[in-house]
């Protein structure tokens, strides 16, 4: 990064250039520099931005889902966010949680291979608290879990996990499945260290205290699938029957709305005074001949032209072209 000047040092540089003691081109020149950036080639970048941004959105949306989960089977406001979402390795993810804690492995179809979904032991204790009767705002200590502690988290996941079908819908069909439970990270080996791996962050903040909840997704699960971790894959759909409902109802939409429209025969100038002078039965003569075509204006903007007559006992216009009709090849 360049060096920046204080306010004296730059009043010092006019002062001299200004005198003449330093000319312009003697004026320290900062050495071009080729930009380097470094690269692991141990953790190489397999998820791109746009696959990070598309797990971002999924997630985004599993994070509401699970808020209400919770909220209903605590009775207590629970509020669940994404903090962070990145590439790690494997290692990495396991390094980074405690010891004990729920690491519950479950398969996704038709991605392949396992994912894990980590609960911190604060989120566990406190859950667990509040089923049990009591307050879940008390200070936990870390411990080993019973097995009671591990069924009722258990259930609780599972009903966690089952809920990524609907986060998952605008993307692919999922059909989430649990394989097994562990306490302890380090002796689960269902990958390679040096893994690539997504790792999904989320906070869950329940009567003022926050925890966390991660989602470990390897990287050889979505490989096959990658295609699809791409947002302008969500918006196409190759299903004319279902394209033809959707412009339905997007019409029916449209046809309750009400619109003012507006024929208008032409205009014409006069005073004030001839304004004040008008009675019944004065003719105004306007711009426009008796058979020429009238503007019809939709919302104060002209959109057709159409000819005036009579509709049974009403006035009423006949449409004869479209104002700009060719606007669509405009710039």
């Amino acid at each position: 990064m360049a060096e920046v000047l204080s306010q004296s040092e730059i009043d010092a540089l006019l002062s001299a250039l200004s005198s003449g003691e330093l000319k312009p081109d003697e004026l320290p020149k900062e050495e071009d520099k080729q930009k380097i950036k470094p690269y692991d080639f141990r953790s190489p970048q397999k998820f791109s931005k746009e696959h990070l941004r598309t797990l971002e959105l999924i997630y985004d949306n599993y994070s509401r889902i699970i808020s209400n989960y919770l909220t209903a089977q605590v009775r207590s406001n629970v509020k669940v966010k994404i903090e962070s979402i990145e590439q790690i390795t494997y290692e990495e993810f396991i390094h980074s949680v405690s010891n004990p804690t729920i690491l519950t492995i479950f398969k996704m179809p038709p991605l392949s291979g396992s994912i894990l979904f980590e609960t911190n032991p604060q989120f566990v204790y406190q859950i667990i608290d509040v089923l049990l009767g009591g307050a879940g705002n008390g200070k936990y200590k870390n411990r080993e879990f019973t097995d009671i502690d591990k069924n009722i988290i258990r259930l609780i996941n599972q009903n966690l996990i089952s809920n990524m079908k609907l986060a998952w819908e605008d993307v692919m069909e999922v059909e989430p499945e649990i394989e097994g439970l562990e306490t302890n990270p380090a002796l689960n080996q269902t990958m390679a260290p040096t893994e690539p791996v997504a790792l999904i962050t989320m906070s869950a903040e329940m009567n003022k205290s926050s925890s966390l909840v991660n989602i470990c997704i390897p990287y050889l699960s979505i490989e096959k699938v990658l295609d699809r971790l791409v947002v302008q894959y969500w918006f196409q759909d190759n299903d004319e029957a279902l394209l033809n409902e959707s412009r339905e109802r997007l019409k029916n939409r449209l046809n309750i709305v009400d619109v003012a429209v507006t024929a208008v025969l032409g205009s014409s100038n006069i005073t004030i005074d001839d304004f004040l002078k008008l009675n019944v039965g004065d003719v105004v003569t306007l711009n426009e001949k008796c058979n020429s075509a009238v503007q019809v204006y939709v919302e104060d903007q002209p959109h057709y032209y159409a000819k005036p007559g009579i509709v049974g006992k009403n006035l009423g216009i006949q449409i004869l072209d479209i104002i700009d009709k060719d606007v669509e090849n405009y710039e």
